[in-house]
């Protein structure tokens, strides 16, 4: 016996996996050679990069360490964040573990850096759901401190229906602002079936933006939830002012326990962290609660687990593209910049199959069936599998989404491609299990 054959007789028997996906799987692997070498190589350079940044900061064991109280003076945050806006090419970062999620960092860009008839703008349609808790779209909130109960006028200008910037429409709307004007751009789909956003779509808005008659006072802040390192370049290196994200997603590399972050211009960033805690401290205070090892390890390994998950989600469109499912992205599309795959179900029966073959290939809680359940900040009931070492942790193996029509979920993240690999596998019985998949060529 070969080690192929050593290999797929273990996943049959072990995993109770159909030889016919194993063979799915392997033919869409030789279908994915050049681009999985594109991913690798993306993977080395941006290595390079956060090795030359640990090296040119001066990372040494005594960051490690952590104080208590006020966490003044602690050496270590402040070689993290130094580290952190070297790798994302901008001058200040704030990186905290009491930054809750991506949401937070996101907000504490919107609420720390607009102030009323100042005028939010995002550009790339409808955001993410519990942003729109943040805005204020839902009734009942008057009072809650949202951007709509601050004061601050806000505008959506949708994408084109070629994936596009709607540039006219965005000029529009910029130039009937009576103030300030931030400008948002979320690159991620969130729960939508759009591609996600390229650093090269970002240059070109930049650009195009500082030729409005405003332009160069407008604010132009990325949303670059799950979209680091998944490419060459980021959003600060082509002209975005501020970026914002989460350490359980793509930089955290598996290991940052919490937190968030946002790297951009100085002033920026200080007036941001007068939101994270208050006026006249900033970023001074905030203990880091012994989690610098953890970041900087998780960040520096990033990378790598990144390249993976970017993989993992590569194979899972091309697989369940084969199939006869509706994906996004989809294999005629050459430039992935994020790690989330969407799957079109049709079903809520084919969406809870997924997501109990994701939970079942999980290293934790295996042996858990994920169910619907509300979540704060979502108008529908939302279902997760996600068996991770840290709680919520999407650059970890895991399958979400909205209990609504399509009847979509979004697979993400893999430690590794292996994991990746056979939570796909995992799935896909699942659903022929279930009788929802029932022709397999």
């Amino acid at each position: 016996m070969n080690n192929k054959d050593r290999i797929n007789n273990y996943i049959i028997d072990d995993f109770g996996i159909d030889i016919r996906l194993i063979n799915m799987a392997e033919n869409a692997e030789k279908e994915m050679l050049h681009e999985l070498g594109d991913i690798d190589e993306i993977a080395m350079f941006n290595q390079l990069k956060v090795l030359k940044a640990f090296q040119e900061v001066g990372v040494s064991d005594a960051h490690f360490g952590w104080n208590t109280g006020y966490g003044y003076d602690d050496v270590g945050r402040e070689v993290v964040e130094r580290v952190f806006a070297k790798v994302f090419d901008s001058e200040k970062a704030l990186v905290r573990p009491n930054i809750v999620n991506g949401t937070h960092a996101i907000s504490l860009a919107l609420l720390g850096l607009l102030k009323r008839e100042d005028k939010l703008i995002y550009a790339t349609g409808k955001p993410y759901d519990t942003l729109q808790s943040v805005i204020g779209y839902k009734e009942g909130q008057e009072s809650s401190g949202t951007l709509k109960d601050l004061g601050i006028d806000y505008e959506e200008i949708n994408l084109l229906s070629d994936g596009s910037f709607d540039i006219e429409n965005i000029r529009e709307a910029s130039d009937k602002a009576s103030n300030r004007v931030m400008i948002a751009i979320q690159r991620s789909k969130g729960y939508s079936l759009r591609n996600s956003i390229t650093v090269n779509q970002i240059k070109e808005l930049v650009t195009e933006i500082r030729k409005f008659k405003n332009g160069l006072h407008i604010i132009i802040m990325v949303d670059n939830c799950y979209c680091e390192f998944t490419e060459y370049d980021n959003p600060i290196s082509v002209g975005a002012d501020i970026i914002c994200g989460s350490l359980i997603k793509n930089p955290g590399g598996g290991l940052a326990l919490s937190g968030g972050y946002l790297c951009g211009r100085s002033d920026l960033i200080d007036q941001a962290s007068f939101r994270l805690t208050c006026p006249g401290i900033g970023a001074e205070c905030g203990l880091t609660f012994g989690q610098n090892r953890s970041i900087l390890q998780g960040l520096f390994q990033s990378p790598r687990v990144t390249a993976d998950s970017v993989k993992g989600a590569l194979l899972c469109g091309r697989i369940f593209q084969n199939l006869g499912f509706t994906v996004s992205p989809n294999k005629d599309l050459n430039e992935r910049c994020d790690i989330i795959q969407a799957i079109v179900l049709n079903s809520e029966e084919a969406v809870q199959a997924f997501c109990s073959g994701i939970q079942s290939a999980a290293p934790i809680d295996s042996h858990v069936t994920p169910v619907p359940a509300p979540m704060p900040g979502y108008d529908n009931d939302i279902i997760m599998a996600a068996g991770t070492f840290v709680q919520g942790a999407s650059i970890e193996l895991s399958a979400d989404g909205p209990l609504r029509e399509p009847y979509a979920v979004y697979f993400q993240g893999g430690l590794t491609y292996e994991h990746s690999k056979i939570g796909v596998l995992m799935a896909a019985q699942r659903l022929i299990d279930a009788g929802i998949i029932e022709n397999i060529t």
